[in-house]
């Protein structure tokens, strides 16, 4: 129960890695508030609830501000308090640089770049105030690297890297600890769509000579939001099976 008493806020969280981030809090002792579009999420909270936690829906476009301070402000009203923000949300509209329109370039930037400076501006007031938390982002070995076809999720991930040693900078001396978790190839249903012969040469590029789960980011995001993480600060934990070596 290392996560005992502490409030956490996943965005993205109906699916993907932030539900297993979502189940894995629940089962260690988080009340968990879980925000994404739809407008009802019924299933994860039912799903919260038997894994034995306290759990609050609420649905917003991070992409808006003002969308984004109405969500924190009833996470805030819900649970008193927001212990653990998790960046998690995030979208894809790929393309190479000579086929990408400006709507895709600015729909992954709202959302996985500007969404991530609107949940932590929100969230950060209150920790400010209290005098501690915990902010994880999401980013991704495309932030670090590049990726074929991904010029605006690339140029999103890595500014969320930059965002996070800023933040670390800036929040450290207030009790706030800001990390971030860079997933390599995850078996995600979007990786599961993929061919087979795409998803093998995945595994082959990928020293541990597997793909990744769900569960193991949601453990770094664990690992990050406990109190035995206390001292690291603006962090990049990559989550690759070794693929970076």
């Amino acid at each position: 129960m290392r996560l005992k008493d502490k409030v956490a806020l996943i965005t993205g969280g109906l699916n993907g890695l932030g539900r297993e981030a979502a189940m894995v809090f629940a089962r260690e002792g988080a009340r968990v508030a879980v925000c994404d579009l739809p407008p009802e999420g019924a299933e994860i909270i039912s799903a919260i609830k038997s894994a034995g936690s306290q759990a609050f829906y609420v649905s917003a476009d991070v992409s808006q501000f003002p969308r984004v301070e109405a969500m924190t402000a009833a996470v805030l009203n819900e649970f008193g308090t927001i212990d653990i923000l998790i960046n998690n949300a995030g979208i894809t509209r790929d393309a190479t640089l000579m086929k990408m329109t400006l709507e895709q370039w600015n729909e992954v930037i709202a959302v996985n770049l500007s969404g991530v400076f609107h949940c932590t501006k929100a969230v950060a007031l209150h920790m400010v105030e209290r005098g501690k938390g915990k902010i994880i982002n999401t980013s991704s070995l495309t932030g670090i690297f590049g990726n074929y076809g991904q010029t605006n999720y690339a140029a999103a991930k890595a500014g969320l890297i930059g965002m996070t040693k800023t933040w670390a900078r800036e929040l450290g001396p207030k009790g706030i600890t800001v990390n971030a978790v860079a997933p390599g190839f995850i078996a995600t249903e979007m990786v599961k769509k993929m061919p087979e012969k795409v998803v093998q040469a995945m595994r082959d590029r990928t020293p541990a000579r597997r793909l990744g789960q769900p569960r193991d980011v949601a453990n770094a995001y664990l690992f990050l939001a406990s109190d035995e993480a206390d001292f690291i600060n603006g962090a990049v934990l990559n989550v690759d099976g070794g693929l970076t070596l």
